[in-house]
């Protein structure tokens, strides 16, 4: 049993579905079933339910899930103590940062380096919720996140990369302007979008839409069909753009833009201050206030 089974299993069990556990983990989805099937293999239970739709984790699935979290935690928080004691971590920082925060984050850190050569920065774009974790576990040191700050707790603000957009019959069609409100009574779809990038971006907009536990993905031919036969809205990259506005049966929504944003940084709890990371805290704030951003 190798610890990269470990975090593929984490990685299915998190999002229940084999593709995008697959496309996280960064392995085919046929090499991901085949290291799920020698996991149970070597546990001798099966640990997961499967089906043409969904997947669910049988109760010693839910178990060994549990055990997949708390080794790789553990592990986590054991290397970077061997680390600190040998030394090698004193001059190294792994920077971890959402797809908001990419205009934020590689200018920081390519300003700091050009000041401090000596101090090895590695950056990692992912989604915030796998961020979060990795932050917990002790394998970045700096979450970075711009996040939207809504004035009366109902404006919205998507990136430019991203549509939304409903049914021409749906009751929102006609608004001029639609706020975080408006959207609550309907459920989201997203398209899938051949960019890693515009798919994180999805992802985080449904959770600033409220709607990251009920976001269902799919093709955009099955989310047209889905938003045209009910009063669903969905939300789409950049690259559907023209086939949404060519498409008789759609409208896109436009949502409000009083929203301000802010920039989020958290660092580890257990992370001592040492002059390099302040410094390069500093120089993240910098960065976010040419933009007028509130850390």
């Amino acid at each position: 049993m190798r610890f990269e089974q470990l975090k593929q299993f984490l990685a299915l069990g998190s999002l229940r579905h084999f593709r995008q556990a697959a496309e996280k983990t960064n392995i085919s989805t046929s090499a991901l079933t085949r290291s799920i099937q020698t996991l149970e293999e070597e546990v001798g239970h099966q640990l997961v339910s499967r089906s043409t739709r969904s997947v669910i984790l049988t109760k010693e699935g839910e178990v060994f899930l549990r055990f997949c979290q708390n080794t790789l935690d553990e592990y986590a928080r054991t290397k970077q103590l061997l680390d600190k004691l040998s030394g090698k971590s004193e001059n190294r920082v792994v920077i971890g940062y959402t797809s908001s925060a990419s205009s934020i984050v590689p200018m920081s850190c390519g300003q700091f380096m050009a000041q401090h050569p000596e101090v090895k920065i590695e950056m990692q774009l992912q989604d915030q919720q796998e961020l979060h974790s990795r932050l917990k576990r002790g394998e970045i040191d700096i979450f970075v996140s711009e996040e939207n700050a809504c004035l009366g707790g109902s404006d919205i603000h998507l990136p430019d990369q991203l549509v939304l957009f409903a049914s021409r019959n749906h009751p929102l069609a006609h608004k001029a302007s639609v706020t975080l409100h408006d959207l609550d009574a309907y459920p989201l779809f997203g398209c899938f979008s051949q960019s890693q990038h515009v798919q994180s971006m999805i992802k985080e907009a449904a959770d600033v839409l409220r709607k990251g536990n009920g976001l269902r993905l799919g093709s955009l031919e099955e989310v047209i069909k889905a938003v045209t036969n009910g009063q669903s809205i969905a939300i789409g990259g950049i690259e559907h753009t023209n086939a949404i506005n060519n498409h008789d049966d759609l409208i896109c929504l436009q949502a409000s833009d009083e929203a301000h944003s802010r920039l989020i940084v958290k660092t580890q709890e257990q992370l001592e201050q040492q002059q390099h990371i302040i410094q390069l805290l500093d120089v993240i704030e910098q960065v976010a206030s040419a933009r007028h951003l509130s850390a």
